[in-house]
């Protein structure tokens, strides 16, 4: 008996098996269907990415973004995407962010943007609004989780 239990285990042990998405995003209800964001997301294994704020005043060409929230969301979510492909990640494997906003009337662009980027599996996300950011001209500012990989 001992010999059969010992052979189920290896056997079980070396069975192909899928992997297993390191996070499971939990879905709003039907009436707030469409908004870009999830009440939460639930994370295992996988690489946890912590990335820092990023914000602009210039693309990547140089041009400035002085004024233009939608530029400057944009290319916020541009330069977190290099920064996790650096990492073998993506924009999708973010779970989690924080969006700081110097007037609450830009939340419009970034829901657009945000529509746009996330359709499917919105991370979880706080917006807040704030007098203004550590440069003037600054309108934006995203601090994101991530978790890249499987479990």
């Amino acid at each position: 008996m001992k010999l059969i239990a010992s052979a189920l285990t290896v056997a079980a042990l070396m069975a192909p098996t899928a992997p297993v998405m390191a996070r499971e995003f939990i879905p709003l209800p039907p009436e707030q269907a469409g908004r870009s964001y999830s009440p939460g997301v639930v994370t295992k294994g996988g690489k946890t990415i912590w990335l820092a704020g990023v914000t602009t005043l210039a693309d990547e060409q140089g041009k400035s973004l002085a004024g233009d929230v939608e530029g400057q969301i944009r290319f916020i979510f541009r330069e977190i995407e290099r920064t996790l492909a650096k990492q073998g990640g993506k924009l999708s494997d973010i779970v989690t962010m924080t969006v700081y906003l110097t007037d609450a009337r830009f939340r419009d662009q970034l829901s657009k943007v945000r529509n746009e980027l996330f359709a499917k599996n919105p991370p979880a996300s706080a917006q807040i609004t704030i007098s203004a950011l550590a440069v003037p001209g600054f309108l934006v500012e995203v601090q994101a989780v991530a978790v890249v990989g499987d479990e």
